[in-house]
């Protein structure tokens, strides 16, 4: 009986090394391991006319061949492929399918694409801008000169070579990464006339302490619009029908006075919590309302960087922060979960 399997497992061996189709394979198969005449179920159908020392040996190696020979084959069958055997098309459907994990797209990309949508519906140009930029831009031009004690509002990451020495433009000025993606203003202004309808969506750094709610990579949304007679009226019509849209639904907001630099009136914007319906609970800590975004009137100075007829021109500006919009849509708790590749998180949405 051993050499009775030792002859089959080498006749397998020889037979699986010239064969080229799957017809060959499953001639194989069929020989040794047929139900009613395979050779090898043939050997273990005869075990129990053995004894029992006889059983104890050759029943394990018998099984161990078995084993061996379903292994090979299935081996020899996924190198070899669906290939076509003449006319035939070779399938075998006692393998186990593969499952196919299919790409999903991040919370951020969904809502971005959303926000880009809606703003594009109302006229505006939607771009990313440049990451890199000029003090010039991110700072100067925006009412913010060097000795402006409002730049300590932005922990700004400043470029440098590999000696610590700041990287400079042709210009002579500061490169850094943008705090905010309002760098993108005059750049626009410098090259387009009135009127002026443009979103900026991006991302922006600050060197800032990582926790639930901040971290040193954000992303901003950055809306302005410059013509004759532009008012606060058109800024809470926009703030308003984007609000509405994002979320399904009329959202009552309200505007608290603020400052930044380059706007006049400057404003903070809170919207009516959507977790409680202002009724007050811990996403608004008991207020009823939520602060979403800064805004205003465009400083007269910032026009004047523009190159603009001085007085001929007025213009809105917002700015949301990206991230918290993303986290009160789906009501997500903690930033980090945006950057921690984690696949159970993302295809949640």
């Amino acid at each position: 009986m051993d050499l009775d399997l030792q002859n089959i497992k080498q006749s397998v061996e020889q037979e699986l090394g010239v064969a080229k189709d799957h017809g060959a394979l499953e001639a194989i198969k069929i020989k040794y391991l047929g139900r009613q005449n395979g050779l090898l179920t043939q050997v273990l159908r005869n075990l129990k006319n053995l004894s029992e020392e006889e059983k104890k040996k050759v029943g394990p190696m018998a099984n161990e061949i078995k084993n061996w020979l379903t292994l090979s084959l299935d081996g020899a069958i996924r190198k070899m492929g669906n290939k076509r055997s003449g006319d035939q098309y070779f399938f075998d459907p006692t393998i186990p399918g593969e499952k196919q994990y299919i790409g999903h797209l991040h919370p951020h990309t969904q809502i971005a694409r959303k926000v880009a949508d809606i703003f594009l519906s109302m006229g505006f140009n939607v771009v990313e801008g440049e990451e890199v930029v000029n003090d010039y831009y991110n700072f100067e031009s925006l009412n913010i000169p060097v000795d402006h004690p409002a730049r300590d509002m932005w922990d700004t990451f400043y470029l440098g070579d590999e000696k610590g020495k700041k990287l400079l433009d042709e210009k002579g000025k500061d490169l850094l990464l943008r705090t905010h993606t309002t760098a993108m203003q005059i750049k626009t202004m410098e090259h387009q006339k009135p009127p002026i309808k443009t979103c900026v969506i991006g991302k922006c750094f600050r060197h800032e302490a990582t926790d639930v709610s901040h971290g040193y990579i954000l992303y901003q949304i950055d809306g302005f619009m410059v013509d004759e007679n532009i008012s606060i009226a058109n800024l809470v019509f926009i703030l308003k029908e984007f609000l509405n849209t994002l979320f399904g639904q009329q959202v009552n907001i309200r505007l608290r006075p603020s400052y930044f630099p380059f706007t006049e009136p400057s404003y903070e914007v809170d919207f009516s919590c959507l977790s409680c319906g202002g009724r007050g609970c811990q996403v608004c800590k008991n207020s009823g309302w939520v602060e979403l975004l800064g805004c205003g009137m465009i400083h007269p100075k910032v026009l004047e960087y523009a190159g603009y007829p001085k007085g001929k021109y007025t213009g809105l500006a917002f700015g949301f922060g990206f991230d918290r919009l993303v986290m009160l849509k789906y009501k997500i708790e903690d930033i980090r979960h945006f950057h921690n590749q984690n696949l159970k998180f993302i295809r949640q949405f």
